[in-house]
Protein backbone atom coordinates (compact mmCIF):
# COMPACT_ATOMS: atom_id res chain seq x y z
CA UNK A 1 0.00 0.00 0.00
CA UNK A 2 2.80 2.44 1.16
CA UNK A 3 4.50 1.69 -2.94
CA UNK A 4 1.14 2.48 -4.50
CA UNK A 5 0.43 5.34 -2.38
CA UNK A 6 4.37 6.87 -3.21
CA UNK A 7 4.27 6.22 -6.95
CA UNK A 8 0.38 7.84 -7.01
CA UNK A 9 1.81 10.76 -5.64
CA UNK A 10 5.26 10.78 -7.22
CA UNK A 11 6.04 12.41 -10.68
CA UNK A 12 4.24 12.16 -12.97
CA UNK A 13 1.10 10.30 -11.62
CA UNK A 14 0.67 13.13 -9.30
CA UNK A 15 -0.17 15.33 -12.36
CA UNK A 16 -3.26 13.31 -12.91
CA UNK A 17 -4.33 12.20 -9.27
CA UNK A 18 -5.72 14.92 -8.27
CA UNK A 19 -7.75 15.46 -11.55
CA UNK A 20 -8.74 11.62 -10.94
CA UNK A 21 -9.55 12.56 -7.43
CA UNK A 22 -12.21 15.42 -8.64
CA UNK A 23 -13.56 12.76 -11.36
CA UNK A 24 -14.77 10.49 -8.94
CA UNK A 25 -15.99 13.38 -6.94
CA UNK A 26 -18.19 15.04 -9.40
CA UNK A 27 -19.54 11.48 -10.95
CA UNK A 28 -20.28 10.25 -7.11
CA UNK A 29 -22.41 13.66 -6.75
CA UNK A 30 -23.97 12.60 -9.93
CA UNK A 31 -24.61 9.12 -8.70
CA UNK A 32 -25.88 10.49 -4.84
CA UNK A 33 -28.34 13.13 -6.69
CA UNK A 34 -26.88 15.81 -5.25
CA UNK A 35 -25.30 17.46 -8.68
CA UNK A 36 -27.67 17.99 -11.60
CA UNK A 37 -26.18 17.04 -14.64
CA UNK A 38 -28.11 15.80 -17.70
CA UNK A 39 -25.70 14.03 -19.98
CA UNK A 40 -28.55 14.41 -23.14
CA UNK A 41 -28.99 18.16 -22.67
CA UNK A 42 -24.65 18.39 -22.44
CA UNK A 43 -24.64 16.72 -25.84
CA UNK A 44 -26.94 19.03 -27.30
CA UNK A 45 -25.53 21.85 -25.90
CA UNK A 46 -22.21 20.89 -27.82
CA UNK A 47 -23.46 22.32 -30.70
CA UNK A 48 -26.36 24.61 -29.83
CA UNK A 49 -24.79 26.56 -26.97
CA UNK A 50 -28.02 26.36 -25.02
CA UNK A 51 -28.99 25.64 -21.58
CA UNK A 52 -27.95 24.84 -18.22
CA UNK A 53 -24.97 22.78 -19.79
CA UNK A 54 -23.53 25.93 -21.69
CA UNK A 55 -20.37 25.75 -19.98
CA UNK A 56 -20.21 21.62 -20.71
CA UNK A 57 -20.84 22.45 -24.12
CA UNK A 58 -18.02 25.61 -24.72
CA UNK A 59 -15.96 23.14 -23.15
CA UNK A 60 -17.11 20.77 -25.39
CA UNK A 61 -16.19 22.61 -28.36
CA UNK A 62 -12.36 23.62 -27.04
CA UNK A 63 -12.01 19.27 -27.19
CA UNK A 64 -13.64 18.90 -30.91
CA UNK A 65 -10.04 20.06 -32.57
CA UNK A 66 -8.46 17.31 -30.44
CA UNK A 67 -11.23 14.92 -32.06
CA UNK A 68 -12.74 14.19 -28.90
CA UNK A 69 -16.41 15.99 -29.63
CA UNK A 70 -19.72 15.38 -30.12
CA UNK A 71 -20.24 14.15 -26.23
CA UNK A 72 -20.62 15.73 -23.34
CA UNK A 73 -17.13 17.16 -22.43
CA UNK A 74 -17.40 15.58 -18.76
CA UNK A 75 -17.68 12.31 -20.08
CA UNK A 76 -14.48 13.12 -22.01
CA UNK A 77 -12.46 14.72 -19.68
CA UNK A 78 -13.20 11.65 -17.05
CA UNK A 79 -12.26 9.14 -19.42
CA UNK A 80 -9.20 10.94 -20.54
CA UNK A 81 -7.89 11.19 -16.96
CA UNK A 82 -8.60 8.04 -15.47
CA UNK A 83 -6.85 6.23 -18.77
CA UNK A 84 -3.89 9.44 -18.31
CA UNK A 85 -3.84 8.56 -14.29
CA UNK A 86 -3.33 4.87 -14.85
CA UNK A 87 -0.98 4.44 -17.66
CA UNK A 88 1.53 6.86 -15.76
CA UNK A 89 0.63 4.66 -12.65
CA UNK A 90 1.61 1.84 -14.22
CA UNK A 91 4.58 3.26 -16.20
CA UNK A 92 6.05 4.85 -12.93
CA UNK A 93 5.78 1.56 -11.25
CA UNK A 94 7.29 -0.68 -13.82
CA UNK A 95 10.43 2.03 -14.58
CA UNK A 96 13.25 2.88 -12.10
CA UNK A 97 14.86 6.28 -12.42
CA UNK A 98 14.15 10.13 -13.18
CA UNK A 99 14.82 10.00 -16.88
CA UNK A 100 12.95 7.12 -17.29
CA UNK A 101 9.68 8.20 -15.45
CA UNK A 102 10.62 11.20 -17.15
CA UNK A 103 8.91 9.55 -20.41
CA UNK A 104 6.30 8.43 -18.89
CA UNK A 105 4.73 11.93 -19.01
CA UNK A 106 4.17 11.80 -23.15
CA UNK A 107 3.61 8.05 -23.36
CA UNK A 108 0.28 8.92 -20.75
CA UNK A 109 -1.20 11.72 -22.45
CA UNK A 110 -0.41 10.55 -26.15
CA UNK A 111 -2.48 6.91 -24.82
CA UNK A 112 -4.98 8.59 -22.97
CA UNK A 113 -5.62 10.78 -25.98
CA UNK A 114 -5.85 7.31 -28.46
CA UNK A 115 -7.97 5.61 -25.96
CA UNK A 116 -10.37 8.41 -25.47
CA UNK A 117 -10.95 8.90 -28.90
CA UNK A 118 -11.69 4.73 -29.18
CA UNK A 119 -14.04 5.34 -26.61
CA UNK A 120 -16.10 8.67 -28.30
CA UNK A 121 -16.01 7.38 -31.43
CA UNK A 122 -19.16 5.35 -30.76
CA UNK A 123 -20.74 7.08 -28.57
CA UNK A 124 -20.74 10.33 -30.68
CA UNK A 125 -23.57 8.98 -32.66
CA UNK A 126 -25.62 8.01 -29.93
CA UNK A 127 -25.61 11.24 -28.14
CA UNK A 128 -25.82 13.45 -31.47
CA UNK A 129 -29.17 10.82 -32.74
CA UNK A 130 -30.58 11.97 -29.35
CA UNK A 131 -29.56 15.19 -28.99
CA UNK A 132 -31.55 15.92 -32.36
CA UNK A 133 -34.98 13.82 -30.84
CA UNK A 134 -34.46 16.24 -27.87
CA UNK A 135 -33.95 19.24 -29.85
CA UNK A 136 -37.29 18.59 -31.92
CA UNK A 137 -39.26 18.81 -28.82
CA UNK A 138 -38.50 22.42 -28.95
CA UNK A 139 -40.46 23.04 -32.42
CA UNK A 140 -43.94 24.62 -32.61
CA UNK A 141 -43.06 26.53 -28.96
CA UNK A 142 -42.63 30.35 -28.17
CA UNK A 143 -39.22 31.87 -27.32
CA UNK A 144 -38.00 35.05 -26.88
CA UNK A 145 -35.03 36.67 -28.89
CA UNK A 146 -31.90 37.97 -26.70
CA UNK A 147 -29.83 39.01 -28.88
CA UNK A 148 -29.77 42.55 -31.11
CA UNK A 149 -31.18 41.18 -34.15
CA UNK A 150 -31.89 37.94 -35.86
CA UNK A 151 -31.37 36.83 -39.57
CA UNK A 152 -30.49 34.26 -42.18
CA UNK A 153 -26.85 33.62 -40.84
CA UNK A 154 -27.20 35.05 -36.75
CA UNK A 155 -29.56 35.02 -33.51
CA UNK A 156 -30.12 33.54 -30.19
CA UNK A 157 -32.94 33.28 -28.08
CA UNK A 158 -34.36 31.93 -24.78
CA UNK A 159 -37.14 29.03 -25.14
CA UNK A 160 -38.89 27.65 -21.72
CA UNK A 161 -39.60 23.56 -22.41
CA UNK A 162 -42.83 22.19 -20.78
CA UNK A 163 -40.76 21.14 -17.97
CA UNK A 164 -39.94 24.97 -16.91
CA UNK A 165 -36.31 24.59 -17.57
CA UNK A 166 -35.24 27.45 -19.73
CA UNK A 167 -32.28 27.54 -22.57
CA UNK A 168 -30.54 29.60 -24.79
CA UNK A 169 -31.09 28.11 -28.10
CA UNK A 170 -29.40 29.22 -31.71
CA UNK A 171 -32.13 30.51 -34.16
CA UNK A 172 -32.10 31.74 -37.74
CA UNK A 173 -35.08 33.61 -39.32
CA UNK A 174 -35.04 33.13 -43.41
CA UNK A 175 -33.68 36.00 -45.08
CA UNK A 176 -37.46 38.11 -46.53
CA UNK A 177 -37.14 36.91 -50.04
CA UNK A 178 -37.56 33.13 -48.83
CA UNK A 179 -41.62 33.21 -48.67
CA UNK A 180 -42.40 31.24 -45.19
CA UNK A 181 -46.55 30.74 -44.72
CA UNK A 182 -48.22 33.41 -42.51
CA UNK A 183 -44.77 35.88 -41.98
CA UNK A 184 -45.33 39.06 -42.84
CA UNK A 185 -43.39 40.80 -45.05
CA UNK A 186 -40.69 42.73 -43.06
CA UNK A 187 -41.51 41.73 -40.12
CA UNK A 188 -37.83 41.85 -37.99
CA UNK A 189 -36.99 40.13 -34.75
CA UNK A 190 -35.07 42.07 -32.04
CA UNK A 191 -33.86 41.86 -28.56
CA UNK A 192 -37.15 41.21 -26.47
CA UNK A 193 -39.16 39.95 -29.16
CA UNK A 194 -41.23 36.67 -29.30
CA UNK A 195 -41.18 34.08 -31.80
CA UNK A 196 -42.14 31.30 -32.76
CA UNK A 197 -40.14 27.80 -33.08
CA UNK A 198 -41.23 26.50 -37.00
CA UNK A 199 -38.40 24.16 -37.76
CA UNK A 200 -35.00 22.61 -36.62
CA UNK A 201 -32.09 22.58 -38.89
CA UNK A 202 -29.96 19.05 -37.92
CA UNK A 203 -27.06 19.66 -39.53
CA UNK A 204 -26.57 23.68 -38.33
CA UNK A 205 -27.75 22.89 -35.11
CA UNK A 206 -29.97 25.84 -35.40
CA UNK A 207 -33.98 26.59 -35.27
CA UNK A 208 -35.91 28.71 -37.77
CA UNK A 209 -38.27 31.31 -36.52
CA UNK A 210 -40.36 34.04 -36.97
CA UNK A 211 -42.89 36.68 -35.58
CA UNK A 212 -44.83 34.76 -32.90
CA UNK A 213 -48.41 36.74 -33.57
CA UNK A 214 -47.73 35.97 -37.22
CA UNK A 215 -48.66 32.10 -36.64
CA UNK A 216 -51.99 32.18 -35.15
CA UNK A 217 -53.47 28.80 -33.63
CA UNK A 218 -50.02 27.34 -33.33
CA UNK A 219 -48.85 27.12 -29.68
Amino acid sequence: MGEFTGVALGFPTALFSFSLLVVAGYWTLVLLGGLGVDLLGAGADADTGAGAGAEDGFAAERLAPLGLGGVPATVALSVLVGLAWFVSLAGSALLDGAAARALVLPVALAAAWAGTRAVVLPLRHVFQDRAETSLRDFVGLPCVIRTGRVGPDFGQAEVTAPDGSSAIVQVRQPAMDVPVAGAAAGAGLTAGSTALIFDLDPDGRFFWVMPHDTAPGLR
